[in-house]
């Protein structure tokens, strides 16, 4: 079984990272979760890099949907126990719910490694996160990626042109997959 990843919200913000992160989900090179709550943090800040409010709540609808499973419930008891930022304790406390091995998260230092260490729960950037699935799923994270950029159609965009924009995102990734494709 694909070992469980909590995906904070601020890594299902970005669409083509989003997008690459439920691929290799689908690939199931790793198990998805979140919360209702990073959901509606999702879907409020959308709007804010440019997706109409209507999209946003399609992009969340459509996530619980396809992975019913990723959805922790009952954490919330175990919010006030858990000693990372408090703007981000109750992602720490459904990891926790969950049995989470990592938290994949933009905000490393909301989570520091002594209150997560208590739990056995890893921190990873979104670039450290894709990193590991490449050394450990090769062929399935370049076949994910390789379908997102053909899906990309407005405009078609060739695999230079997406790499060089995604490397803002996970530039270390961008660099190892470049690298590996020569």
């Amino acid at each position: 079984m694909a070992f469980p990843a909590f995906l904070d919200a601020n890594v299902l913000v970005p669409i083509h990272l989003t997008d690459l992160l439920l691929r290799l989900a689908e690939a199931e090179t790793y198990r998805p979760l979140w919360s209702e709550q990073v959901l509606e943090e999702v879907e409020r800040n959308l709007p804010e890099v440019g997706v109409r409010p209507d999209r946003a709540r399609h992009r969340t609808t459509v996530m619980r949907t396809e992975f019913p499973d990723a959805l922790v419930t009952d954490y919330e008891a175990l919010t006030g126990a858990m000693t990372n930022d408090p703007g981000d304790r109750h992602v720490l406390a459904a990891a926790v719910r969950a049995g989470a091995e990592i938290v994949v998260t933009a905000n490393t230092r909301h989570f520091p490694a002594s209150a997560c260490d208590p739990y056995d729960i890893g921190v990873k950037t979104p670039d450290e996160f894709l990193l590991d699935q490449f050394d450990l799923y090769p062929e399935q994270t370049v076949r994910c990626l390789r379908a997102l950029i053909a899906g990309l159609r407005r405009p078609p965009t060739t695999t230079e042109q997406f790499l060089a924009r995604f490397t803002k995102t996970v530039p270390r990734f961008v660099e190892e997959i470049a690298r590996s494709c020569r």
